[in-house]
């Protein structure tokens, strides 16, 4: 969603001092230029905006003939860019109470530790939101800026209540047994004259409230991904960025590896037990050093690659060779562009798989002993799935799909059978194996 804007025009003006913002959203960047994730907009001098600044923290705006009327900026920061968070903002201008005229949600609790100047509506005053004299309702940039500020990662269950301001409860809830906060998927609200839900349960911006108030993707493409709140997805890990100027996009499933160093990076959701299968494409080979495999910690150095340690195993592209502890051995055929490398992890056994565009290499057999490559014993007790690049002059375009679907924006081209019913793929998941999501980890 780096570059995606969903825009809609109210038809009427209704209640502007009570309404209520619900969503979940998923980081794929972390320190970015004010990624805004919705605003109100009727020009520069009248509009209100909730966004990620840019050391992120979450930043609550409103202002009113230029006057800023409302400022409200969190002491923590939210740097989680493999977790997603669930958002409430409710306002409420009638209330006596200062504090209790705007209310920010993080996850089921109220955010109550704000830093600088904290500002609150006058009481009775009315918003620009739910103005309909020329505003504009905007997901994932704002009206006045001319781009550069759109919201980079992925959002789910867009909720948006006209006339109630609703607690963070009616949302979402704690599970019984696990503790953590979970997504009500039809909650029992009222969403009033120009409420809306929207992006549930996939990219659609049809209203599902019954009113009606469809969006319109005015900017960029919406792409659906299985990622969602109730089963989070592995994605590539960002802040093994820290040696590296690899970038990163298409919710950190795609990277285009640092031109001027050895560049690897890991998965954000790693196992110590359990069957996991995913899929790797390189999309430009660059140089012709690519590397893909699994590895028990991640990289503390420039050196530090995949195939380079002792609990670190690599299928290298140039030569085909497997990679162990900086040992090449002989293992199948040598892969480039457009090829797709399929990683099969069976942590219960100690067996690792790798496939070239659908073929097991090696003779490899990943529901039997066939063909295996004996995983030795991890330093952590965990192993993540990632890429690397063996090239300090050139780079490496990976696009990976970890059970969403997609390469990037590009859907698989017809999806293999997949037993666990998790995730899908471009080719045939093996046998016992699923995706590495929150879901196949409690499997």
């Amino acid at each position: 969603m780096a570059s995606t804007e969903l825009t809609r025009t109210p038809s009427s003006t209704t209640n502007r001092k009570t309404f209520t913002i619900s969503y979940w959203c998923k980081r794929s960047s972390i320190s970015s230029n004010y990624p805004r994730i919705c605003a109100y907009d009727y020009a520069d001098t009248d509009r209100f905006e909730h966004f990620f600044n840019n050391v992120d923290q979450m930043y609550i705006e409103h202002l009113s003939n230029n006057n800023q009327d409302v400022h409200l900026l969190t002491s923590r920061r939210f740097r989680d860019t493999s977790a997603w968070y669930h958002i409430v903002v409710a306002f409420d201008t009638t209330q006596a109470t200062a504090s209790n005229r705007v209310k920010l949600y993080i996850n089921g609790v109220q955010e109550t530790n704000f830093t600088g100047t904290v500002a609150y509506p006058s009481q009775d005053s009315n918003m620009i939101v739910n103005y309909a004299g020329g505003s504009v309702f905007y997901i994932g940039e704002t009206g006045y800026q001319s781009g550069g500020q759109n919201f980079d990662g992925l959002m789910s269950h867009f909720h948006f209540i006209d006339g109630t301001q609703y607690a963070a409860s009616d949302f979402g809830e704690t599970d019984s047994t696990t503790g953590e906060w979970k997504i009500k998927t039809s909650p029992s609200v009222t969403y009033g004259t120009n409420g809306f839900f929207i992006l549930k349960d996939g990219n659609s911006v049809t209203d599902q409230s019954g009113n009606s108030n469809n969006f319109t993707v005015s900017g960029g493409t919406l792409t659906k991904t299985e990622d969602c709140p109730s089963n989070v997805f592995a994605t590539l890990n960002p802040l093994d960025n820290y040696y590296a100027s690899s970038t990163f996009s298409y919710g950190n499933t795609k990277v285009v590896t640092d031109s001027s160093k050895y560049a690897a990076t890991l998965t954000t959701l790693g196992a110590s037990s359990g069957k996991f299968y995913a899929e790797f494409k390189l999309t430009d080979a660059g140089r012709g050093f690519p590397q893909v495999g699994i590895k028990g910690k991640h990289p503390t150095s420039n050196a530090d690659g995949i195939g380079s340690g002792a609990d670190s195993i690599a299928y290298y592209g140039y030569n085909g060779k497997k990679v162990i502890g900086g040992v090449e051995t002989t293992y199948g055929d040598t892969y480039t562009t457009n090829d797709i490398i399929g990683v099969a992890m069976d942590l219960d056994n100690n067996r690792l798989f790798f496939s070239k565009n659908g073929t097991w290499q090696n003779s490899g057999d990943p529901t039997s002993s066939t063909g295996a490559i004996t995983i030795p014993t991890s330093s952590t007790g965990f192993y993540f799935m990632g890429v690397d690049d063996e090239d300090n002059a050139g780079t490496n375009d990976w696009q990976v799909n970890f059970g969403n679907g997609y390469f990037a924006s590009n859907a698989v081209s017809s999806a293999g059978t997949n037993a666990s019913g998790n995730g899908i793929f471009e080719y045939d998941v093996p046998t016992g194996y699923t995706a590495l999501s929150t879901k196949g980890l409690n499997t």
